[in-house]
């Protein structure tokens, strides 16, 4: 601990200029972000983020590292794999950028007086920017982002007490640990609190309408809403009361039963199937339940997260100023006529957004705050 210490000297760092520190830590954060996007794409479908080395998702080409290069390499093959001419996506160059941007501003924040927290919150920074989009892809945060970050929140806030505004590297730790217990449970209660009021859709039918499950989506008196529309998360499920249901083609069939179906199982009464391998389910019912839920147990880990970095502070005005921050995206969306989209959106991003916030004008809001107690 003695030479973490001496490595982040305050004197050691301040003998440079703090346009070399800047310019660095820009430079490093692009580069980091290149290995952010390998973790948005890899991470949610199980892949491994080390092995295989970069390559083209199109024809597996090797990317040598000549060819790696952030922002520049995008730049110079204009958006375009250099062996099958294949897009590349301009989000690839929009994270790198987006991280270089991070890291530095990071350093300008603090990193003059405090350049172990400026690092520190780089690493919390990468963080929000791989949920975000994975959670803007796919409605979850891994488990490597969440309770990963809260064992590194907790870490470091050991190594680097001054996250919490101490020198005291036994504070800093019970701190880190208050943050993420605060964040944690605060969110939980608001999850089970939102479930309670909101978390279910009743949708009134008219007596046995007949409903339909197919590989796509649910049909309902000849109109079909796709999945995609109404599971956001893993755990979303519809449920029924079926009056009869059947399977056509295969015969089997059910009276005055339970139906419930999720992304991952569909159950009719004690019986049990995989989704995906029916390709059609038909019942009549009278009303049908929806899944509708602003955010997930994934959210729930991930404000643990960030209460082990920011503290109970940052965490209660994380949750707070992601609710105002969701209510103006809608209402935004609302004056401009696209309504729908907001049940589409993932709650992850607004918490990020929120905790970005607290980090760079956090202590400015306090002041403000204290001021008028």
């Amino acid at each position: 601990m003695h030479t973490i210490q001496n490595v982040f000297d305050r004197e050691l760092w301040v003998s440079l200029p703090p346009w070399f520190w800047t310019s660095t830590l820009f430079v490093f954060g692009c580069m980091v972000g290149s290995f952010l996007n390998v973790c948005i794409y890899r991470m949610p479908i199980g892949l491994s983020i080390v092995s295989p080395p970069s390559h083209c998702p199109k024809c597996g080409y090797s990317i040598p590292w000549y060819l790696n290069m952030p922002l520049i390499t995008w730049l110079w093959l204009r958006g375009r794999c250099a062996h099958c001419k294949a897009g590349i996506s301009v989000r690839y160059f929009l994270v790198e950028l987006l991280t270089g941007i991070a890291f530095a501003a990071c350093w300008l924040r603090v990193g003059q007086e405090f350049p172990s927290v400026a690092l520190s919150l780089c690493v919390l920074i990468a963080g929000f920017i791989v949920a975000t989009f994975i959670d803007f892809d796919h409605f979850i945060i891994p488990d490597e982002i969440t309770l990963g970050g809260i064992g590194v929140g907790i870490a470091l806030s050991l190594l680097v007490p001054e996250l919490h505004h101490t020198e005291s590297h036994v504070s800093g730790l019970i701190r880190s640990a208050v943050g993420a217990a605060v964040g944690w449970g605060i969110t939980y209660a608001v999850l089970q609190a939102g479930k309670l009021a909101f978390g279910k859709q009743k949708v009134p039918l008219e007596p046995n309408t007949k409903v339909l499950f197919t590989e796509t989506g649910v049909h309902i008196q000849g109109e079909e809403t796709p999945f995609e529309e109404i599971f956001s998360r893993p755990s979303d499920e519809i449920r029924l009361r079926a009056h009869t249901a059947w399977m056509p083609g295969s015969g089997q069939r059910w009276e005055d039963v339970e139906v419930r179906l999720s992304p991952s199982r569909l159950k009719i009464g004690t019986d049990e199937f995989d989704p995906e391998k029916i390709t059609e389910l038909a019942m009549t019912c009278d009303a049908l339940v929806l899944p509708r839920e602003a955010m997930g147990f994934g959210d729930v880990k991930f404000m643990g997260a960030i209460g082990a970095f920011l503290g109970w502070q940052g965490a209660v005005f994380s949750l707070l100023a992601s609710s105002v921050i969701g209510a103006v995206l809608g209402l935004s969306l609302i004056i401009a006529r696209k309504k729908e989209w907001s049940s589409k959106l993932p709650y992850g991003p607004y918490i990020a957004a929120a905790a970005t916030l607290w980090i760079f004008v956090g202590d400015a809001l306090l002041a403000w705050w204290q001021a008028r107690l």
